[in-house]
């Protein structure tokens, strides 16, 4: 009988085992969407790409200024973050990263006596920030994993809308940048106002444009579509940077339960060779209790008998005397 560490340990087993089937599933299922979430970060650079070379072109004919994307303010008192993170955990570091990467940041601004407001993304950083103590002006959740183009040109507009009405001064955007699989960087940069390095044309417009309505006009409704494709970049970077953090932890996890699973067995091998040498012990000390009892019990009887002789052979000589 399988004494009570046994027991025990054999449910640990399969417990751990249970466990190990579902990470290793999450594994394969976070393997899976990586491959997706290449295809779309590699399916929007061409966008981004050809309306960067729009702007630049729009620039060489003498738009740009007075653009509000572009407006530098001369102080800056108010500095928003915008943290893209993730709606689930079993990320490893992912969530925690750049959360605090971001918080970091709006400490340093707050030392240097600016004001900080927030904008999250992913329900991660919302329930972090809140539970900090930090005001958020906006939360997004439920998009963190599979983002579209109208969830960025959402996001991008009451970011930018705010920051065109002077409610902020300069915007940051925080997120996991996408190198590999096996490499993400969390990145810290300026959302709006719009860096006008990409205004810098080199050599002149890469072709002769004829705008209609002026060029200033048309630029001034580029940049907005513009800003979106930032953040679309960024939010498909954070989904594609999420399940490779989520493929690294679900293996990780998986080996770990092997290793338990191992270690448990062992001991529960170990526990049951003790329950049977206990029982082997415990039937040897019985047998041997049993035989040194029959043993007794025969000495007994023999010593019985010849004391009935003795009495009989005692009754029997006075008889044979007579």
């Amino acid at each position: 009988m399988a004494g009570g560490k046994e027991r025990a340990l054999r449910r640990r087993i399969r417990s751990i085992q249970s466990t190990k089937k579902i990470t290793k599933a999450m594994e394969l299922i976070a393997a899976s969407r990586i491959a997706k979430a290449q295809q779309r970060v590699a399916a929007a650079r061409p966008y981004s790409e050809r309306i960067t070379e729009v702007i630049r072109n729009l620039a060489a004919a003498g738009a740009g200024e007075g653009s509000p994307l572009l407006a530098e303010r001369d102080r800056v008192e108010t500095v928003a973050y915008v943290v893209v993170a993730g709606d689930r955990g079993l990320s490893g570091a992912y969530n925690s990263s750049v959360i605090r990467a971001a918080e970091r940041s709006m400490l340093h601004q707050r030392e240097q006596g600016r004001r900080t407001r927030l904008v999250t993304v992913g329900k991660k950083a919302q329930s972090y920030f809140r539970f900090r103590g930090w005001e958020i002006d906006e939360a997004y959740v439920g998009i963190s994993d599979n983002p579209s183009y109208e969830d960025a040109r959402i996001i991008a507009d009451y970011v930018t809308t705010r920051f065109e009405q002077g409610e902020y001064d300069r915007v940051e955007l925080a997120y996991t940048q996408f190198l590999s699989v096996g490499t993400q960087r969390v990145t810290i940069r300026r959302f709006v106002p719009l860096d006008a390095s990409l205004l810098e044309t080199g050599d002149g417009p890469t072709a002769d444009y004829e705008f209609e309505p002026a060029p200033q006009q048309i630029l001034d409704r580029l940049l907005p579509r513009y800003a979106e494709a930032r953040l679309y970049a960024a939010l498909l970077e954070g989904a594609a940077s999420f399940f490779a953090a989520q493929q690294r932890a679900m293996k990780s996890a998986t080996d770990n339960a092997e290793e338990l699973i191992v270690k448990y067995s062992r001991e529960m091998n170990r526990a049951r060779q003790d329950a049977i040498t206990t029982e082997i012990m415990e039937i040897v000390g019985g047998a041997e209790a049993l035989r040194q009892a029959q043993s007794d019990r025969t000495d007994l009887l023999v010593d019985h008998v010849l004391m009935a002789a003795d009495v009989l052979t005692n009754e029997l000589n006075p008889l044979s005397r007579s």
